[in-house]
């Protein structure tokens, strides 16, 4: 089995979700005792999420720079950034090192397609909804992308950083997103991309309108697919 890196603690609800679920399907896969060999470097999300805000992606692009390099040092094979946004430094990070990086977007593009979805509605933080690393990612995959109105995707960025990232599940938030979704289907959307690592903890997959990929979830198959091959 080859070691798997991952950059957590963005935030570390999320990264919680990302070792359980690697741990699951590491001994779903082998059976009896097994789970999945990590490294893990957590960060501290604050400067991280202030640096954002700033748009400075230099600075931040070097923090993910140096969390690879003392993965590879711990004796990572591959690399993992355990959030959709931070991929916004992924050139960043696969100049760093010489283990590759399991693209995040790549995993949800593949995931969609297997699922048919070729016009996918893309829920995320504002960084995530509206450059463009993200969505170019997975339109040179063939996939349309839609996202949020304006004021609709201001509202949910502050759902991801003002409650998710600090494990607060709101109901009334949950029903926001919901209609959110429901402007999406009408504007054509077939499917949906949980593409922020969170919003698996508000929505379930499963109980969605339209055929759904937690990018949290289809990230850590991609990473135990290389693991086990």
């Amino acid at each position: 089995m080859r070691t798997l890196g991952l950059i957590g603690g963005m935030s570390a609800e999320s990264t919680t979700v990302y070792y359980q679920t690697l741990t699951r399907l590491v001994r779903e896969r082998l059976g009896g005792l097994h789970s999945a060999q990590l490294v893990l470097w957590s960060v501290d999300f604050a400067p991280i999420a202030e640096l954002q805000a700033k748009d400075d992606w230099d600075a931040t692009g070097r923090e993910m720079a140096d969390a690879a390099r003392r993965l590879e040092a711990a004796g990572a094979q591959a690399i993992l950034i355990c959030a959709n946004t931070m991929h916004l430094n992924a050139p960043q990070v696969e100049a760093a090192v010489g283990a590759p990086l399991i693209h995040i977007a790549d995993a949800t593009a593949q995931a969609l397609k297997a699922r048919g979805v070729t016009n996918a509605l893309l829920l995320a933080t504002r960084f995530t909804m509206e450059k463009r690393f993200y969505r170019e990612r997975l339109e040179a995959a063939g996939l349309g992308v839609l996202t949020p109105e304006k004021a609709d995707r201001d509202r949910l960025h502050a759902i991801i950083y003002d409650e998710l990232v600090l494990g607060v599940i709101s109901e009334a938030s949950r029903a926001e997103v919901l209609a959110m979704i429901e402007k999406g289907r009408a504007a054509g959307a077939d499917g949906i991309i949980f593409g922020c690592t969170e919003i698996g903890l508000l929505l379930d997959p499963a109980e969605m309108p339209l055929s759904t990929v937690d990018t949290a979830i289809a990230h850590c198959e991609a990473a135990v697919e290389f693991a086990l091959s």
